[in-house]
Order: structure tokens, then C-alpha cells, then sequence
């Protein structure tokens, strides 16, 4: 199971919220690629990056920022936050990153989906980003008609190279990941299914790390590992 520490940016900050709420943003600091360089260093795989301002503008707006993280690390970058369109992820394909995330374009506009998947195979994942059971979209403000699941069997044939399935009620809070629920998503599903919202503790990783075989294939960690609560190295152990 891979971890994915997370760098959500804000105004070219790393920041975390509560709940989804770009209002109650924690600024953890101000150089975003000096800490893709420690979480590199620290033995990470792979990154999270979140253009936060991007996920509610629908347009990229933390370039520069995402620019420098690609140019600190070797490691490979998962990008989301404000793509809306084929040109924004063959931009960002083009300028390193491994693998682009759609979530609102992936509710507003499924064939934008299938249509980048043909066109990059493996560098594209979905966001389902759940509250109250449905998708939520254009930076978690707005409900859409579809639960997870029916949007995973929407792409089950599309070529996504992952789903990221976020309880947002849980994202920010440190209360624990929605294990069950991540659980019954993989086990209807064959695209791998990555973890996110609410992990806070070493027990919350080793409780997913349970159901790999059923289809979670990584966690994404953010404001446990600013906090300190979990170390990167001792997730990175318990995920192995």
C-alpha cells in the first residue's frame, strides 16, 4: 500500500483545511518544494500535490508553486485542483507531473475522462470526493446526483489508473479514515481504490492496510503528519 503525504496549496502555501472549508486553512509553510524535498527524503514514493485555490476557480492558479515541487523531487507527483479541460492535463503531463487527477470534470464532463485515459494510460485518476453520500464538486461546495460508486462503475472500463475516494466530513479532522466505506468502494471496483480524509493515527493505516486485497492501494496522509502525530517513516512501515 503506497503513502501519499499531501501538499494542498493555498495562496503558494502548504495549508490544510477542515472539512474541506477553504476558509479554516492551517498554514503549515511557505515552501511548498522544501517540503516535497523532506518528504522525499524521508522515504516518500510518491506525492499529493492539491492546488486548492485551482479546485475552486476551475483553473490552475498555484503553477508556480506546483513548478518548483516538480523541480525539488525525483519522485513521482499526483496533481489535482482546477482541471477542467484535455489542454490543462497534457499541460501539466508535459511538465513532469505523473499522473493528473479530475473530480469535477469527472461528474461534469465523463467523456473528458475517457478521452485522456485513451490518450495517457495510466496517468489518470478520478476523485470521488464524498459528503452526505454524494460526489462532491468544484472544491467540495457543490453536491452532484452521484454517489461513489455509481461513479466508479461509470469508469470501471475507461482505463483510470486510480480512484481517490475522500470522506470529506472526516478530511482536516484527525478522527479517523472511513475504513468501511473505502472498503465497500474497492470491493466494487477493479481500479485501485487510495484512501484520504481523516487519517490520524498509525491505527487508521493499519486498519486500510487490512483490505488491500480487497482493492485500497494507497493513503494519502496530510494534516497527521504536519501535526506530527504520524511519522512518515513509521507510516511508510506500516503501509509496507
Amino acid at each position: 500500500m503506497i503513502v501519499y503525504p499531501a501538499i494542498d496549496l493555498k495562496d503558494g502555501a502548504c495549508v490544510r483545511l477542515y472539512q474541506g472549508d477553504l476558509a479554516r486553512a492551517t498554514v503549515y509553510g511557505t515552501d511548498p518544494a522544501a517540503q516535497a524535498q523532506a518528504f522525499a527524503e524521508a522515504g516518500a514514493a510518491w506525492l499529493h500535490v492539491v492546488d486548492l485555490n485551482g479546485a475552486f476557480a476551475g483553473k490552475p492558479v498555484n503553477a508556480a508553486a506546483v513548478a518548483a515541487i516538480a523541480a525539488a523531487v525525483s519522485i513521482p507527483i499526483q496533481l489535482g485542483g482546477g482541471v477542467r479541460d484535455l489542454a490543462t492535463v497534457e499541460r501539466w503531463l508535459a511538465a513532469g507531473i505523473a499522473r493528473v487527477v479530475l473530480g469535477t470534470a469527472a461528474v461534469k464532463d465523463p467523456m473528458l475522462v475517457e478521452t485522456a485515459c485513451r490518450a495517457h494510460p495510466g496517468r489518470i485518476a478520478v476523485a470521488l470526493d464524498a459528503r452526505g453520500g454524494k460526489v462532491a464538486v468544484e472544491g467540495w461546495a457543490e453536491a452532484s446526483s452521484w454517489t461513489a460508486a455509481d461513479l466508479a462503475r461509470r469508469f470501471a472500463d475507461s482505463g483510470v489508473a486510480a480512484l481517490i475516494y475522500t470522506d470529506v466530513e472526516r478530511d482536516g479532522t484527525k478522527v479517523g479514515a472511513n475504513v468501511a466505506a473505502t472498503a465497500a468502494l474497492a470491493r466494487t471496483t477493479a481500479i485501485p481504490v487510495i484512501a484520504s480524509g481523516g487519517v490520524g493515527s498509525l491505527a487508521d493505516i493499519a486498519a486500510l492496510k487490512r483490505h488491500e486485497a480487497e482493492g485500497i492501494a494507497g493513503v494519502i496522509l496530510g494534516r497527521a503528519l504536519y501535526d506530527g502525530r504520524i511519522a512518515l517513516a513509521a507510516a511508510l512501515a506500516a503501509a509496507a
